[in-house]
């Protein structure tokens, strides 16, 4: 009975994706000259993506178990290529070397270009690269996007209850990440495919030119693909073998790149970039990018001497883009605001219960979601750019009905990548003092830095990024901490299985999860609300770097979490006892 119910649904399956397949040719490829290979090679793409889409759905509709229909994915997740766990303990200095040793082939494949590319490619996620962890045109060019976008999806779908698992059994736990792991090769088709047909646009000089446009794009895609595998495999490396996370260190290692060019680069800007900013300087293109030789150079060759500060030096060197004074101070002050908030917190007394005078205390930092909510939420409005961008004016994707080249959805301008109005500018970033300080204090003088957009819709625009920033990492906080074993009923099992237990209470695991209830939740959300608005805040008066205020703060705290890992890993190689505690073995 239950092999021809399953036999149905299969079919109904198989159905549903001939449907899909016949009202995508007669939609756009009714008329298509299927003797042109581009149109043969895009035909065969889109219907092998739909065919592994409907393949898994298939998998999860037709299971018949009384478990989450994701166990229908198990069969493929259990089989899915990925770093094996090490069977003991693995060494401090072995973990060092295998983090130190992903790291520095993380920064070889991003300067790896794509093979066959042009150079007037168009960079569709130019401004949150420091998020993404990519370089624009390498291996690395998705970056952490299809990591971080699958993570994105399956917690909204668990905190929603669409997911049915229980994360607190290790069984459901495993199902969560191998689907997961399935979700981010689907991300991976996603968001590769789109780009390459209509911005990443192939060469026609040499071996590319020769196979045709069509075949040339596969090629392309199969780069993608590639690249973005090994990162997903390299962060499972560090994750497994090393310190830390994998996701955290070439975030933290692309914003130290680009923080320290923007503070001490020499290299001129160029007469075409110069030529958008009003330097009062007799040579506008020789002026440095770095913010400190770029300081020098105008106070050397201020027209009218360094007295007519008053005339434009002044604003040019302190609020002016790019990389002004303002933004290096304000740099520094998220660096010092992030050490203090990651040294604030509740620490709780614990004692042994058999070792008569063995005490110590668990500490529940003021950040105690950790700097994860703001990667999400920022990967969440990358995406929401992405497919503006998409439905605006790509060839294909922009012809759908009602949404597609839809202004209020989001309109761009030709060749840029950021969005001019609609919905997709309102959740755009607000990036520097330029976006709306300077427009709002003098708006005939600055209008320019706001493409044409009046005052009101600058404050509207101010105030709807913060607000979506600090709400949206509240949320992602709260799925966070169920998702990684960090509430309040897995932090009382841990402080159980260790041995431990608060003075003055029972030692009983519901006693501990009812005085930790008192303080987790309550964290949780100030912990999401503070790094949202942090970010956001910091976003506003811009960064050194242009890496934004988001990729400031996460480096900030991912340093500061890694050295108290190295700390950490340090005193259990000394005393092995420790394991047991933090959860290692």
């Amino acid at each position: 009975m239950a092999t021809e119910r399953n036999y149905a649904k299969g079919i109904w399956v198989l159905a549903a994706y001939i449907a899909a397949m016949a009202i995508l040719y007669f939609w756009q490829w009714q008329d298509t000259d299927f003797k042109d290979y581009s149109n043969i090679a895009l035909f065969i793409i889109v219907a092998v993506g739909i065919a592994i889409c409907f393949f898994l759905i298939g998998m999860m509709v037709t299971y018949g178990g009384e478990e989450s229909k994701l166990y229908g994915l198990k069969s493929i997740s259990d089989k899915w290529p990925a770093v094996k766990k090490p069977d003991g303990h693995v060494r401090f200095r072995t973990k060092m070397i295998w983090t130190f040793g992903i790291l520095i082939l993380y920064f070889f494949l991003s300067n790896v270009s794509l093979y066959g590319i042009s150079e007037g490619s168009i960079d569709i996620f130019a401004e949150f690269r420091a998020i993404l962890a990519g370089a624009n045109g390498s291996l690395m060019h998705l970056g952490i996007g299809p990591i971080v976008t699958g993570s994105i999806i399956m917690q909204l779908f668990s905190g929603a209850k669409i997911i049915n698992l229980d994360l607190k059994k290790s069984e459901d736990k495993a199902v969560y990440q191998g689907v997961q792991k399935v979700l981010v090769l689907v991300m991976i088709f996603v968001e590769s495919i789109p780009q390459v047909y209509g911005y990443l646009e192939p060469s026609t000089k040499g071996w590319m030119g020769d196979i045709g446009l069509g075949w040339s794009r596969v090629v392309i895609i199969g780069q993608l693909i590639f690249g973005s595998y090994l990162v997903f495999l390299m962060d499972e490396v560090i994750s497994k073998w090393g310190i830390g996370s994998g996701i955290s260190m070439f975030i933290a290692a692309g914003v130290s790149q680009s923080i320290f060019q923007g503070t001490l680069s020499w290299l001129p800007l160029g007469s075409d970039i110069a030529d958008k900013y009003n330097f009062p300087v007799a040579d506008p293109g020789k002026v440095p990018v770095g913010t400190l030789p770029k300081t020098w150079y105008i106070l050397d060759n201020l027209q009218g001497g360094v007295r007519d500060l008053a005339g434009g030096g002044f604003e040019t060197v302190f609020l002016a883009p790019p990389n002004p004074l303002v933004a290096l101070l304000s740099t520094i002050v998220i660096f010092l605001v992030v050490a203090f908030a990651e040294s604030t917190q509740i620490e709780l007394p614990l004692s042994h219960a058999k070792a008569r005078g063995a005490r110590g205390r668990y500490p529940i930092r003021l950040i105690y979601a950790s700097n994860i909510p703001v990667i999400l939420m920022s990967a969440l409005l990358a995406n929401v750019n992405m497919f503006s961008l998409l439905l605006w004016n790509h060839e294909k994707i922009s012809t759908i009905p009602y949404i597609g080249n839809n202004k209020w959805l989001g309109s761009f301008d030709p060749g840029s990548t950021s969005p001019s109005g609609g919905i997709a500018w309102y959740l755009s970033r607000v990036d520097g003092l330029q976006s709306w300080l300077l427009p709002l204090i003098n708006f005939e003088r600055y209008q320019g830095y706001v493409g044409g957009h009046d005052w009101w819709e600058i404050l509207i625009h101010t105030a709807v990024y913060v607000t979506i920033m600090t709400l949206g990492s509240i949320l992602f906080a709260k799925f966070w901490i169920e998702t990684t074993n960090m509430g309040p009923e897995a932090v009382a099992k841990q402080i159980q299985d260790s041995g431990m237990r608060i003075p003055g209470f029972r030692r009983d695991p519901r006693i501990l999860k009812k005085v930790l209830e008192r303080y987790i939740p309550t964290v949780t959300v100030i912990s999401g609300a503070f790094v949202g608005l942090l970010a956001a805040l910091a976003d506003m008066v811009g960064t050194v770097g242009s890496t934004s205020g988001t990729g400031v703060l996460l480096t900030v705290g991912i340093i500061i979490r890694l050295y108290e890992e190295i700390g950490k890993e340090q005193m259990m190689e000394m005393h092995p006892v420790l394991r047991g505690f933090f959860g290692k073995e």
